[in-house]
């Protein structure tokens, strides 16, 4: 037989099929072949009675790496389906389906000693017929007579290897490896409560489970979106289907997690980034051989190997999280789409704050709209009181705080409840400037000021993660006097703590959450009332239920609103209004505090006041006129090389030949410009773009030319294509 291979190498020269002879192997599984002069790792992607090869050059298949098939046929046409949408090499997109430590060998199951006793032993008897002193030999029969079987090293550790080998020499104890599972968040499960649903909520269920589809829930924040997806789960999982569960940040998971273990038990795997190489591939190895039935993760948990889906759930669709902004790139809702339609399953897309194309689509009745208007047991949204900040600073406060939100954050602490701060900054201060010269400390490897952080008393680069030592006087004209830029979550804390020395107050950002569990550590300690208050970025924003917390502040709440950048309106809502939903979501009232320069602004208004329709249908409008997406598909074509010259040839040669592309199809070219990135380097490397705006229409057909001309890069200068980008920078 004539198994075509696709080899383990990210290399477009070798991005296609191979032949190899061998027998007894399946399609999808991972294989050991000669390539070259080496041995690598590769995949079958399917096999043939005959090749067009010259047979004396077909070499054979070395030998399985698994004893089981790690790809099925539907992961294979999603490979397929994800190369041809998005233009990526094929081993790129297999890759995204197996935990990426079972490359190269570097994860196996992992086996250990259990001991028990020994058959047809009896425990009492045993215990007697041992010396008097052997008191350790008889805590073990003992130990085991309780617990059945334990861990060899438990035991060893516990009464020592001396006492254990000296009863499976007697014969009291017998040993056998086992294959021990690596859990994750160990512990996490409480007493599961049992919620009767609303009107709302049954109408909910009652459609999702009756129709396969796509369903856009839009519920306010706090009307109990995740009960609804516990509940069309558990109708999957009674009709013998498997389901996935996506959430956004990987500090989500922890309270997913519990959620679903409390209500499902063992058949819940987690897939994430931040679990340990032994815990992902124990998860992925639970949900492909059917142990576990539910896959609960971020964007990464789209590709889990499971098999006859019931219902894909996405909740907080409209996160910038769910596009994959580096290699390989890809849109997570597009992948979930061909999964539901392979398993003619339900997609639900869970939002407050749903992205304008979602909720274009569902206005349009391409897809189902489900609305959740009212919050569990009718509690009120919050009050969101807006600060002018123009007008405090008039008064004589320059203050991080406004006087309003000073009195608050006292009064919440004083009355024993918590309070959330929001500030979409991390670090002490944006940047270091002299007053004498106005020199700023740049990062040398990128075009970006140098962030400072008090903890560690370094500036670090937040693109390229490159710390330096803070100079006491400038490098420039040698001035002592420096002074901080914009305000980070680092000051926030140490500002709360000048007024109210006290309080515990904890901070949540990229900084203080890069170690493993950390997420969960924190958000934790704040759930059991450990600290007052907690400040963060904007991974403190989505999805924490938190019921002591009756007062959210929010910082700078217009910061996002003037970005070059055609979303920035809409991303500006969503994180206003997702951060002013922590609050207030028990028995007592919820009040929050907007700060701004800005108070007028529309967006700002109807953030405050959560009238989503409202934004919509004034954003929708806007996007209309000014030919945004939904309305067209923005395409951006990223070019970058540590030399910058090598950028612009490569560059200029696509542009001229996109422009003649331009010429044939007309009024479908909306927008074409050239020009540098609005960060020009980035970890040594100049950057570029070619901006384009399309019909929608015909986006795809146009999508295929392009790539073609992106494929001409003799100059081997890294080159992205990106439809409708997250981030334009």
């Amino acid at each position: 037989m004539i198994y075509e291979v696709i080899v383990d190498i990210s290399n477009s020269q070798v991005d296609r099929v191979f032949d190899y002879r061998g027998e007894g192997y399946e399609i999808g599984c991972r294989v050991e072949v000669p390539f070259g002069s080496k041995r690598i790792e590769g995949f079958i992607v399917g096999q043939k009675s005959e090749s067009d090869v010259d047979e004396s050059k077909i070499k054979e298949i070395v030998r399985p790496l698994d004893d089981f098939c790690a790809l099925s046929r539907e992961l294979l046409e999603l490979c397929d389906f994800m190369r041809k949408k998005y233009h990526l090499r094929q081993v790129d997109a297999l890759r995204l389906c197996i935990p990426a430590q079972m490359r190269n060998g570097r994860v196996k199951p992992l086996f250990k000693t259990e001991i028990s006793l020994a058959d047809g032993i009896d425990a009492q008897a045993a215990a007697a017929s041992l010396k008097a002193g052997a008191f350790r030999q008889k805590q073990i029969i003992e130990r085991l007579q309780k617990e059945k079987t334990v861990l060899s090293e438990i035991l060893g550790r516990e009464y020592g290897a001396a006492a254990l080998n000296a009863l499976k020499k007697k014969g009291i104890v017998a040993s056998r490896e086992v294959t021990v599972r690596r859990t994750p968040y160990r512990g996490l499960e409480s007493e599961s409560v049992a919620h009767i649903l609303t009107e709302e909520q049954q109408n909910a269920v009652f459609r999702i489970e009756s129709a396969s589809g796509v369903y856009l829930l839009h519920g306010v924040t706090g009307s109990g979106k995740t009960e609804v997806y516990m509940r069309v789960i558990e109708d999957a999982v009674k009709n013998n289907k498997t389901a996935v569960m996506l959430v956004p940040e990987i500090s989500l998971t922890p309270n997913v997690m519990r959620l679903f273990r409390n209500r499902f038990k063992d058949k819940v795997a987690l897939l994430h980034s931040g679990l340990s190489a032994g815990e992902r591939f124990d998860e992925w190895h639970r949900l492909k051989t059917g142990e576990a039935m539910i896959a609960v993760g971020a964007r990464s948990a789209i590709f889990a190997p499971l098999k006859n889906i019931g219902v894909i759930i996405i909740d907080e669709e409209h996160d910038g999280s769910y596009f994959s902004e580096s290699n390989p790139r890809y849109d997570t809702q597009e992948v979930a789409e061909f999964r539901r339609a392979y398993n003619d399953c339900a997609l639900v897309l869970g939002s407050a704050t749903p992205s304008l194309k979602t909720y274009y689509n569902a206005s349009k009745g391409k897809i189902n709209l489900i609305e959740l208007k009212n919050r569990i047991n009718n509690r009120p949204l919050p009050q969101v009181d807006i600060v002018d900040m123009a007008a405090e600073v008039r008064a004589g406060n320059k203050e991080l705080f406004s006087r309003q939100l000073k009195e608050e954050l006292k009064k919440t602490v004083e009355e024993g409840h918590q309070a959330i701060l929001f500030l979409n900054r991390r670090g002490y201060s944006s940047f270091v400037m002299c007053s004498k010269c106005g020199y700023v400390a740049k990062c040398p490897n990128c075009d970006v000021s140098l962030t400072y952080h008090r903890d560690e008393d370094v500036l670090k680069c937040h693109y390229c993660g490159k710390m330096f030592r803070l100079f006491k006087t400038c490098p420039a004209c040698k001035s002592a006097f420096i002074r901080q830029g914009r305000v980070g979550d680092q000051q926030v804390v140490e500002y709360i703590r000048s007024f109210l020395p006290d309080v515990k107050v904890l901070r949540m950002d990229a900084d203080t959450t890069q170690g493993k569990d950390s997420h969960r550590k924190i958000l934790e300690a704040f759930g059991r009332g450990e600290a007052s208050v907690l400040v963060g970025t904007q991974m403190i924003a989505k999805g924490h239920d938190f019921p002591r917390v009756t007062l959210v502040g929010i910082l700078e709440g217009d910061q996002s609103l003037y970005y070059s950048d055609y979303m920035a309106a809409e991303k500006t809502f969503q994180l206003l209004t997702q951060v002013a939903g922590r609050s207030g979501r028990d028995k007592s009232a919820g009040k929050v505090v907007l700060q701004t320069y800005n108070p007028r602004h529309y967006c700002l208004r109807l953030a405050a006041s959560q009238d989503y329709v409202s934004f919509f249908k004034r954003e929708i409008a806007l996007r209309e006129a000014t030919g945004f997406p939904p309305f067209a598909t923005v395409v951006r074509l990223l070019y970058s090389d540590e030399n910058g010259e090598k950028c612009i040839e490569l560059l200029n040669r696509h542009y001229s030949e996109i422009e003649r592309l331009k010429n044939v199809y007309g009024e479908d070219f909306l927008f074409l410009q050239k020009m540098r990135c609005p960060v020009k380097r980035i970890d040594k490397k100049y950057r570029f773009q070619i901006l384009m705006r399309l019909s929608a229409g015909k986006t795809d057909e146009i999508m295929q030319r392009i790539y073609e001309i992106c494929d001409k890069n003799e100059k081997k200068v890294t080159v992205f294509a990106e439809v409708n980008p997250q981030n334009m920078s």
